[in-house]
């Protein structure tokens, strides 16, 4: 119980959402809020010189999209907050995944607009494996989108999940008039473009109050109470409990851009949101309270510096202290690490840090020692569990267009797919290197980071796969399997052994074809 006070303070979570909900405006509104920033940037805009702090590569911000999950750590009402903005396009969303095996809840952004979209479902199937605590923030009430009612009705419906408002919007659009928060019993009214700093939270304990009356038409005013009797009448109330076994979802209502019903999230926030809490590992759970290190790394980026060819692993805080420059227990290379120079971040600007707690990110310095889902311990043997990695569905061959930079090219798949952008496959028995992907737009990544990063220009030659399985089972089975399938058969980076199937009808073929043999979607990183 040594760090107790240190675990209570903190309050580690992504936000995740479908691209184009406004996922990166809200993180640039809570840093703005938490004083982290003095101006909010743009995602994309002509006019508006200042790009958002999160969106820091410079292909971000040519296309106006997250493509890598930053980390930003900033201060709330006496809380540290740890925010992972994550990208919201399906062709990234492994590293958002992996993400999210790191913090301890989520923030889920809808638009109004649109309401729930296919990746927002996906995104959810995966706090739900792991039971994560989401709330709802449903933005872009300035629009003209569909009624919340209906808005609640298929967040319950696509979501699978309990849903409870706790602020309410008064109308929408371009009739959109401001929120009353049912949590704290107040009232937020809506003015354009107005700075973060302007207070104007009315305090409403009570909804037959003449202010309502004097503030809006009559109309406003009854639909307003109608609304609130009705959500009072319908829905749950609100159980922190449940919140925190990931059973029911808070729903706020707001528009991020104009700064709107951000501070009412904010504060819901920190009030309710879990702090820190214990995991599993391969031997036995952690404990949260222990008073030794343990943490895994969940992220790693390459040349977060253009100037300098850096690469920073990504470390989650599970238990303990973590100390700069003690040395630490690198279980899967069982040798004994130390680092001079970790670091907290806004998303590329680095700090130094001397000590960091439960909950806390910590960037270090990596030379090529640590993969996704390395463990560091003060000397137990264990690593934790939950890290996937997923089965491509996109397979590309790497043609070098430049035999003089052969090396070059080597060293950026390593370092590109150690980051988990995307996987590589060697051909068994040949060294022909096969990239697979789950979505297009990263091999455009690739190519582009390549040539940027690392000078070396390339190819790709599209391959007619349609699924990554990695096998298991009967030793004498897969040798014989491997004989008659050698063209589809390759190696994964940790040499565990894959079999690329042409078509779903394959695919079912081999595996009734060859019952002693397992068939895996996807890979736990340690087995």
């Amino acid at each position: 119980m040594k760090y107790a006070s240190e675990i209570n303070k903190r309050k580690t979570f992504a936000i995740i959402a479908h691209p184009d909900a406004g996922k990166t405006t809200l993180t640039e509104k809570f840093l703005l809020f938490g004083g982290a920033i003095q101006t909010a940037g743009a995602v994309k805009s002509n006019k508006i010189k200042k790009h958002t702090t999160s969106d820091f590569m410079e292909i971000e911000r040519q296309r106006g999209i997250s493509v890598a999950t930053s980390v930003m750590t900033f201060e709330y009402r006496d809380m540290l907050v740890n925010l992972l903005d994550t990208p919201g396009h399906k062709d990234f969303a492994e590293d958002t995944y992996r993400t999210l095996t790191a913090v301890d809840s989520v923030v889920l952004v809808i638009d109004c607009v649109k309401g729930v979209e296919e990746q927002t479902g996906k995104l959810m199937d995966v706090c739900r494996m792991r039971d994560t605590p989401v709330i709802i923030f449903v933005n872009k009430l300035d629009r003209d989108g569909k009624n919340p009612f209906d808005l609640l009705d298929e967040l319950e419906e696509k979501l699978n999940i309990k849903v409870r408002p706790l602020s309410w919007p008064i109308n929408g659009g371009k009739d959109f008039k401001g929120v009353y928060n049912l949590y704290n019993k107040s009232f937020v009214s809506f003015a354009p473009n107005k700075k973060a700093t302007d207070d104007d939270i009315v305090p409403l304990s009570d909804l037959t109050s003449s202010y309502i009356d004097e503030h809006f038409n009559t109309q406003d005013a009854a639909q307003l109470r109608a609304d609130v009797e009705l959500i009072e009448g319908v829905y749950d109330t609100f159980d922190n409990t449940e919140y925190l076994q990931g059973k029911m979802a808070p729903v706020f209502f707001g528009s991020a851009v104009n700064n709107f019903g951000v501070k009412d999230l904010l504060d819901t926030f920190v009030e309710i949101a879990p702090i820190p809490r214990s995991r599993e590992a391969s031997t036995r759970p952690v404990d949260v309270q222990e008073d030794k290190f343990s943490g895994f790394i969940f992220k790693i980026h390459a040349n977060l510096d253009p100037r300098h060819r850096d690469r920073i692993a990504f470390l989650r805080v599970c238990s303990g202290r973590f100390e700069r420059n003690k040395f630490f227990h690198h279980v899967r290379l069982d040798k004994e690490v130390r680092f001079s120079n970790p670091y907290s971040f806004l998303a590329r600007d680095k700090n130094i840090v001397d000590d960091a707690y439960p909950g806390d990110v910590v960037g270090l310095f990596d030379t090529g020692n640590f993969k996704i889902g390395d463990t560091l311990t003060e000397g137990e043997n264990f690593y934790f569990t939950g890290v996937p990695s997923f089965s491509p569905e996109l397979f590309k061959e790497v043609i070098n267009k430049d035999p003089m930079k052969t090396k070059q090219l080597e060293k950026g798949l390593l370092q590109l797919t150690d980051e988990g952008v995307a996987q590589l496959f060697t051909q068994h028995g040949g060294n022909r290197k096969i990239i697979g992907c789950v979505g297009d737009l990263q091999f455009e990544v690739i190519q582009y980071r390549l040539l940027q990063e690392y000078g070396a220009s390339c190819q790709f030659n599209t391959l007619p796969f349609f699924k990554a399985c990695w096998i298991t089972g009967n030793k004498q089975k897969i040798e014989e399997f491997i004989r008659f399938k050698g063209a589809n058969i390759v190696s994964d980076k940790d040499g565990h052994l894959v079999y690329l199937a042409q078509s779903e009808w394959y695919l079912n073929t081999e595996r009734t074809n060859n019952p002693e043999i397992e068939f895996h979607f996807t890979s736990e990183i340690h087995k």
